[in-house]
């Protein structure tokens, strides 16, 4: 019985029901093995975000990289192709086009502007004009011409008296002085560029002449003395004319060993490279005159004279043609031009003709060809340019009832040019320069202009 019933304690292994216990134990089991599927769920979506960080292909990053290995590759090839454009670019460094042009510039017009104090030197008649309206009746009294430019006489004097019934204005005059004032007007900048020498008297005349200098910015240099009283002018309009009645008195006196030749003054001179000299100082100091002349010739400086008036050509005609040999540009009107040709005897009243001839005169500075520049009011400008060349110029037009006094006109042109030559402006612009000037200044009264130019 005993082995029966350790046999029976085996039974119980094969009995059904307590097989069945198993069963259904397992579903109890299995059910936790559902939900740890539930629960690995989350273990599962994190193997999904490890997914693309494990994912081969996305991480085949070096594949990107690729591209960016390649660049260097471009980069490579961008240095080849560098390499190969360096030589196009030396060939037109080589070729100098950039050269050229700078070459091109190398006559700098631009840069010839930036002027220097003392350029452009004049030496003249320092003057106070008196101008006045005056009747023809006066004009008859004093035996004056309507347009002229003389001397004051002994007959003159009781002029410079009368005319003050008149109503008058004054202004700093003096050919030479009126044409370096409008040059510095024209040029502006810098200051100073034009240098003046005269003599005038230490008296209340004086001082306001130097004032005026002062204002229109020019360097002005005056020879002072005490035994004669600043020098005026009498100008007598009548319409468009004018007629002037110069009294030199301390203007006469100027003295070239008393002035010019003083080292701090002669200094002035050869910092010039430009000099204008009217032909009413030949009256006056001769010698002055050829010792600038022949320093301008010598240093092949440009050396400039203007005709000035008709009695010039007359009565000092010697003088006048014992400068010319050293004249570069040589400026007159149609009246002193026909007087110049008379007294040369160059037989022709061809104003054209007569430029071409006293072009031609004797001329001690070979390398450079005189110029010849005649005006002729409100005619055009005829000016030569070596041989047979000559050119002419419009001047600009003006309605009469704009023309205010064309006393001065003459000296405003010459200043307009010579702001343009001493800058190494071409000629043409020279003229244009010319007829500018003088357009605006006989819209004023006596030779003034507005506060600045408006040239170009």
């Amino acid at each position: 019985m005993a082995s029966r019933a350790k046999k029976i304690k085996k039974t119980p292994e094969g009995i059904t029901p307590e097989r069945k216990t198993p069963e259904r134990k397992t579903p109890e089991r299995k059910t936790p093995e559902r939900k740890t599927p539930k629960r690995k769920t989350p273990e599962r979506k994190t193997p999904e975000r490890k997914t693309p960080e494990g994912i081969t292909p996305e991480r085949k990053t070096p594949e990107r990289k690729t591209p960016e290995r390649k660049t260097p590759k471009r980069k490579t090839s961008e240095r080849k192709t560098s390499e190969r454009k360096t030589p196009k670019r030396k060939t037109p460094e080589r070729k100098t086009p950039e050269r050229k042009t700078s070459e091109r510039k190398t006559p700098k017009r631009k840069t010839l502007t930036k002027l220097s104090p003392n350029s452009l030197f004049g030496m003249g008649n320092p003057l106070l004009d008196i101008s006045a309206v005056v009747d023809k009746d006066f004009l008859e009294k004093y035996g004056l011409k309507a347009n002229d430019q003389i001397l004051a006489e002994d007959k003159h004097k009781a002029l410079f008296e009368e005319i003050f019934k008149f109503k008058v204005e004054y202004h700093a005059g003096g050919s030479t002085q009126n044409s370096i004032k409008v040059a510095q007007w024209m040029i502006q900048e810098p200051q100073k560029v034009c240098t003046f020498f005269g003599c005038i008297g230490e008296d209340k005349f004086g001082e306001i002449l130097k004032q005026k200098a002062e204002e229109v910015h020019v360097d002005a240099h005056y020879y002072e003395q005490t035994e004669e009283p600043t020098g005026t002018c009498a100008v007598c309009i009548t319409g468009d004319n004018r007629s002037m009645v110069a009294n030199l008195a301390a203007a006469n006196y100027y003295k070239k060993d008393k002035h010019l030749d003083l080292k701090e003054n002669w200094k002035l001179v050869e910092k010039a490279k430009v000099f204008y000299i009217a032909g009413f100082f030949l009256t006056v100091s001769l010698e002055s005159i050829l010792k600038v002349a022949k320093h301008a010739s010598e240093n092949n400086k440009l050396f400039t004279l203007n005709l000035s008036a008709p009695f010039i050509c007359q009565y000092f005609k010697d003088a006048l043609m014992e400068v010319m040999p050293y004249v570069d540009v040589l400026f007159g009107n149609e009246t002193e031009a026909a007087t110049f040709s008379k007294e040369q005897g160059f037989e022709t009243e061809d104003i054209k003709e007569i430029a071409r001839k006293a072009q031609t005169l004797p001329k001690v500075n070979k390398k450079r060809l005189r110029i010849v520049v005649f005006t002729q009011g409100k005619d055009e400008t005829i000016m030569t340019k070596g041989g047979d060349k000559l050119e002419t110029f419009q001047v600009l037009q003006i309605e009469q009832k704009d023309i205010v006094d064309t006393n001065g006109a003459g000296d405003a042109f010459v200043g307009g040019f010579l702001s343009e030559l001493v800058q190494d402006k071409t000629l043409e612009q020279c003229v244009k320069a010319g007829h500018y000037a003088a357009n605006v200044t006989i819209r004023q009264t006596g030779c003034t202009f507005p506060h600045k130019p408006d040239f170009h």
